[in-house]
């Protein structure tokens, strides 16, 4: 199962022996009456409220505080009521209620057509003395305190929110004083109250960061509005966003204002199932399903407000008896929102990168199973929270490492692949055993992922992960995949994809969430795909620079310049890795490679300065550094698992006999690490030096090269055994190429200085006869002729006689 749930709360385990300590135990006899015990409310500070029978049917309320794990008898009332709602404020000495106080049956035979049917009260309960009617009326009503800041000292103001389902909120501003001991309401008559929003159809509680989000009928579509509260009290609308949305039912739907039990649900083929989920990135999703005239098939959107564009997905189910089919559940999971319908299917959608869609999970059968939740009542109070109110527990989500990696070994498709990758990369809270884990599974499925390379995918995902937490906005200007677009489809549900108009904020010097959401929309204003860093000019750059500087074009100080950007990059990789390396890197002056890596430093610099030219040079500087040496460091991390994977415990290949499976597999991954950085123009950490133990080690790569690339290889190594290769290859297409031909005579001496070698002599003349015949088997290679062999010769006697050649 792809989702963790781990129980922070349980009706029965953490409130039932609290009970029966207290003669409750019938509470806890859900034979009779399934609603007997059950959660109504969940406020901001991880405070559960609860409601039960006693054993002469009185109804109680309690609270339970998750950091103190200890419960708390709040009120009594001596009948038997249906309790609507219920709120405590921050500092408990007030109880708002809501409660059903006879059935419609009831009134009628009672002769009590005089009598509201729902009764909303505000109590004092420190200690429980005074109580003020606030509503006596026959629309349901519901009742939810604010918590305008974290932990704060005892306030002699709270103030609560009333929602009606006649369609309308409003604020009640609550005065409390201190009188012997007693904390009482100070005002005498009406109590003061502010119209928050009118004409409503749907409303959401937001109890984390205190938002109303509520959405109003315009026309032929909606427009969902934002209702901010302050600390200091005050509140403002915030945020509007025109939805296409069409709404039949326009009986009032709430959100988060307290929960009923799971016998009381009402689900219609019309009411209104819709979620709105905020990330901590700033953003902004609204989830909502669809009736559907189809049988067995769902239709659910997610509107990606802080994209500018909305995705509708169209499942065709199972065949399942009718009974058995629920609204689909929408969680908040930060990086995902996850559509959940029980027994058939459970899809995660990114928030942060919606546009591809095999960044996304689509999971049926087992896979999409949630273990312990029911098929009834599943609400997301809070951010990775459910609760399931049919059995009152309420569980912290989580994607869980382990069955993610068995979903990605397992799994065939590239689109699912892509998706666990990124999930396990970007989500999942990163370890070194998963690490490792992955890298040995890319190492094992390198030829089996067709339309992405895992390697490139492995590097750019981790450096995002790695990077993006550091710096606000730094999550728009960094790569985060390799992939410029996804053709494929998601196999179970058919997508379609609608641009809709950007939200209108309207805020002023707001920090956290609403700061975060504004520049996710500036960025899409102004194209956010082009804000990414791409490789195409430093591939340019790269190529041009190499080409000038071997013909000395360029200015010595730029190339300075450039050169110190790759030392600061290699010395602040040293700072990070002081044990002995396994893996032989990071030992030699690679000339290319550090004019790649200096060139990438100064180019992702000027890149980030355009854009974020608050941050500072010196941070971006930092940033930079980081970023280059990160990525020579997960080169460097493949490289160390795959020798340790397959145990090649010296740097040196067998190259006296034939390789070793494994030290074949080792080679075939570091010609597709080679390939997959070039691919992306990513600089890879220096090579080998020329000791006696790494050039055995080189050259028993050359020799396993096939022949056309092992050719073009040749030509970058500048050591002696290369050239002794190189000139004996030439002497013997020359001679092949000679056949039968006999030479008329021996030329005269090219060197100014004759050798007194005559075998050599003699050998570099026919060669020399040769040439002039035409016949130049290296023409794209003007360096090799005979002079070339001439000196390869001389320098290979003189090291074997242990001479020093001048």
């Amino acid at each position: 199962m792809l989702l963790h749930l781990a129980a922070e709360f349980d009706l029965q385990r953490d409130v039932g022996p609290w009970l029966a300590e207290r003669g409750w135990a019938a509470a806890l006899d859900t034979s009779e009456n399934s609603s007997a015990l059950h959660v109504v409310n969940v406020e901001r500070n991880g405070k559960i409220i609860y409601t039960w029978k006693g054993n002469q049917r009185e109804t109680h309320i309690g609270l339970y505080d998750l950091q103190t794990k200890e419960n708390e008898h709040l009120y009594m009332f001596e009948r038997d009521l249906r309790i609507i709602s219920c709120s405590v404020n921050s500092e408990r000495t007030l109880l708002a209620v809501s409660f059903r106080q006879y059935t419609e049956e009831e009134r009628v035979s009672r002769l009590l057509q005089s009598v509201s049917k729902y009764l909303t009260l505000l109590i004092e309960i420190h200690p429980i003395n005074n109580v003020r009617v606030l509503k006596a009326v026959d629309s349901c009503v519901r009742v939810q305190f604010l918590y305008p800041v974290e932990g704060r000292n005892t306030s002699t103001e709270s103030r609560l929110l009333l929602v009606s389902e006649d369609k309308y909120i409003e604020q009640f501003d609550i005065c409390v004083a201190v009188e012997e001991h007693k904390v009482v309401i100070q005002n005498s008559g009406q109590l003061p109250r502010a119209r928050v929003a009118d004409d409503l159809i749907w409303a959401q509680w937001d109890m984390t960061e205190q938002r109303l989000f509520y959405i109003v009928p315009k026309e032929s579509r909606c427009t969902l509005k934002c209702v901010q509260f302050y600390p200091d009290g005050s509140f403002n609308s915030i945020l509007e966003s025109h939805l296409d949305i069409s709404v039949t039912d326009t009986r009032v739907k709430l959100v988060n204002f307290g929960y009923d039990d799971c016998q009381d649900q009402d689900v219609t083929s019309t009411s209104l199932n819709l979620r709105v989920f905020t990330s901590k990135a700033g953003g902004l999703c609204v989830c909502c399903s669809l009736a559907s005239d189809i049988p067995d098939v769902i239709i659910y959107s997610i509107y990606f407000l802080h994209k500018g564009y909305s995705k509708t997905f169209t499942v065709s189910l199972e065949r399942t008896a009718s009974h058995q089919l629920k609204e689909v559940a929408f969680l908040n999971l930060d990086y995902y929102v996850a559509a959940y319908l029980p027994g058939q299917f459970l899809h995660l959608l990114n928030i942060q990168h919606p546009d591809l869609l095999c960044y996304s999970l689509f999971l049926t059968g087992e896979d999409a199973r949630i273990d312990t939740l029911q098929n009834g009542s599943i609400q997301s109070p809070l951010m990775s929270t459910i609760l399931d109110g049919c059995i009152g527990r309420i569980y912290a989500v989580s994607i869980s490492d382990s069955a993610l990696l068995e979903f990605l070994q397992k799994s065939k498709r590239d689109s699912e692949r892509l998706a666990a990758l990124h999930c396990a990369l970007l989500c999942v809270r990163s370890t070194a055993d998963l690490e490792m884990k992955i890298i040995c599974w890319i190492s094992e499925n390198l030829s089996t992922c067709h339309s992405f390379d895992p390697i490139q995918e492995f590097i750019v995902a981790s450096l995002y992960s790695r990077m993006c937490s550091e710096t606000h906005n730094l999550d728009k200007l960094l790569p985060y995949t390799s992939l410029l677009d996804w053709i494929g489809v998601i196999p179970g549900a058919v997508c379609t994809t609608d641009i809709i108009s950007l939200p209108v904020l309207e805020f002023q010097n707001s920090k956290g969430f609403w700061e975060k959401l504004n520049s996710n929309l500036e960025s899409v204003k102004y194209a956010e795909p082009h804000l990414h860093y791409h490789s195409n000019v430093l591939r340019r750059e790269w190529q041009n620079l190499s080409e000038e500087q071997k013909e000395e074009r360029r200015t010595t100080t730029y190339l300075r310049n450039i050169f110190e950007n790759a030392k600061k990059v290699l010395s602040h990789l040293d700072t990070w890795d002081s044990e002995e390396r396994l893996v032989p890197l990071f030992q030699e002056e690679d000339y290319q490679q550090q004019l790649l890596m200096g060139l990438m430093v100064a180019q992702l610099k000027d890149h980030l300065m355009r854009h974020l030219q608050y941050v500072g040079k010196k941070k971006i500087d930092q940033i930079v550094l980081d970023y280059v040496a990160n990525l020579l460091n997960l080169v460097h991390r493949i490289m160390k698992e795959v020798w340790k994977r397959y145990r090649l415990h010296s740097c040196i290949f067998c190259f006296d006999e034939r390789g070793s499976a494994a030290e074949f597999a080792v080679f075939h991954i570091m010609s597709r690490i080679l390939e997959a950085t070039n691919g992306m123009c990513m600089p890879l950490p220096p090579d080998l030096d020329d000791t006696e133990k790494n050039e055995k080690l080189k050259f028993s790569i050359v020799t396993r090269l096939p022949e056309a690339l092992g050719q073009k290889v040749r030509q970058f190594w500048n050591h002696p055994i290369n050239a002794n290769l190189i000139a004996r290859k030439y002497v013997k297409l020359l001679l092949e190429k000679l056949g039968s031909r006999q030479c008329s005579r021996p030329i005269s001496e090219r060197r100014p200085v004759p050798v007194e070698f005559l075998p050599l002599n003699y050998l570099t003349n026919m060669l020399a006869e040769i040439e002039n015949q035409g016949v130049h088997p290296y023409e794209k290679q003007d360096h090799v002729n005979v002079r070339f062999v001439e000196e390869a010769a001389l320098k290979h006697t003189m090291m074997l006689l242990g001479l020093k050649y001048s």
